[in-house]
């Protein structure tokens, strides 16, 4: 069943952390770490993206999740995570075998060669036979430079891996058609497009940082690498298995037939916005027989700062979002070759350079199977040639 598999599991705060003590639910542990030793004993790679460091530490500095500011859950963070990596260790030794940890920031995620560095590691790791245990280094990041949720983490690190499933354990039973709690809600058992799903997601859980909005996300750039993900209850004898073996019910998320490559995934795929420009009707009519390449007399307005090698974002002068690549240059190049189309990119950047701002090899059109981005409020974009 999971022979030369790669597992993602992602598990949230609140199964790790009991609500009112803030201590270690060992009981939730156990049960899920005996499972992975079972998958890795069937031959599977395994890889566990966890929360819970905040939680756990939140004792330490005398503080609760419902009232801590950023500094306390940053400082909970430090005190929390030697607590749950102890944990975790203790309870893999029962079972034969080792783990890590793998601290990331969303630098780490979104810059390409950060990105492969931290592959690099956790590839080592995973041939070394020891399950590396993957968070976000909270103890540093602020609110504008999180990843947010460890439900897009983790599925960030299923399309670095390529892994076959993603499974993410929750306190619910999986997605319903609307409010769990209300009267006559269904659970969807299958699903092939989550669009149609991300209105009914909202809410958060009191010890995590996402809900099941975040997770439909994270189960949509999972599909797109051509990854299976289930959302299933994290409280049971045999989390993961369970699961795979669909001995209880839960909701399963389906790959795309066809998914990308490792290099669009992670151009379309991103965590955060760092920027946008906005591009002449021309240029957007153009894009509907594929990709092309983006020059200065294309762009209408910029949305930034954001700098040489970020991911940005193309809108058409509708608001549609059209495509996503990887920029040449910075947002105050750009702007300056924009404004200047009458000099050359070398006497405005002071070096040799074609001047084109982003080319059709590191580019992905959006079609159906993207969630597109709202286009940035017009208070904060800059027109190229300035209004009169």
């Amino acid at each position: 069943m999971v022979q030369g598999k790669t597992i993602v599991v992602k598990i949230g705060s609140s199964l790790l952390a009991n609500e009112q003590r803030l201590t270690p639910r060992w009981a939730v542990m156990h049960n899920l770490l005996e499972d992975i030793a079972r998958l890795r004993e069937g031959g599977a790679k395994v890889i566990l993206c966890s929360s819970g460091s905040v939680a756990l530490g939140m004792n330490m500095i005398g503080e609760r999740p419902e009232t801590a500011g950023l500094r306390d859950k940053q400082a909970a963070a430090a005190c929390g995570m030697p607590l749950l990596l102890n944990a975790y260790k203790q309870v893999a030794h029962e079972y034969s075998f080792e783990i890590a940890q793998v601290l990331v920031t969303l630098r780490d995620l979104e810059d390409r060669k950060r990105f492969l560095n931290t592959k690099n590691t956790v590839d080592r790791l995973l041939d070394a036979d020891i399950m590396p245990i993957i968070n976000e280094n909270d103890t540093i990041t602020t609110e504008e430079i999180r990843v947010g949720d460890n439900d897009r983490l983790s599925a960030k690190i299923a399309q670095m891996l390529q892994a076959d499933e993603l499974i993410i354990l929750t306190q619910v039973d999986g997605l319903y058609d609307k409010d769990p709690s209300e009267p006559g809600a269904r659970l969807v058992e299958e699903v092939a497009d989550v669009s149609p799903y991300l209105a009914v997601t909202e809410g958060v859980s009191s010890l995590g940082s996402g809900g099941m909005l975040t997770k439909i996300q994270a189960a949509h750039m999972a599909q797109n690498a051509g990854c299976d993900t289930r959302i299933a209850h994290g409280e049971h004898e045999h989390p993961v298995t369970s699961v795979l073996k669909d001995e209880r019910k839960h909701t399963r998320i389906l790959a795309n037939e066809r998914p990308e490559s490792a290099w669009a995934n992670w151009l379309s795929d991103r965590l955060q916005m760092a920027g946008s420009i906005v591009v002449n009707e021309t240029t957007a009519e153009a894009f509907k027989s594929g990709r092309r390449n983006i020059g200065r007399e294309d762009v209408l307005s910029i949305h930034g700062p954001y700098v040489k090698g970020d991911v940005i974002h193309i809108y058409g002068e509708s608001g549609d979002e059209l495509a996503r690549g990887l920029t040449n240059f910075s947002s105050d190049e750009t702007m300056a070759l924009a404004r200047n189309p009458a000099l050359s990119a070398m006497q405005l950047l002071g070096y040799k350079t074609l001047g084109t701002l982003i080319t059709d090899k590191n580019m992905v059109v959006l079609d159906d199977r993207h969630l597109t981005w709202d286009l940035p409020a017009d208070e904060v974009m800059t027109d190229v040639i300035p209004q009169s």
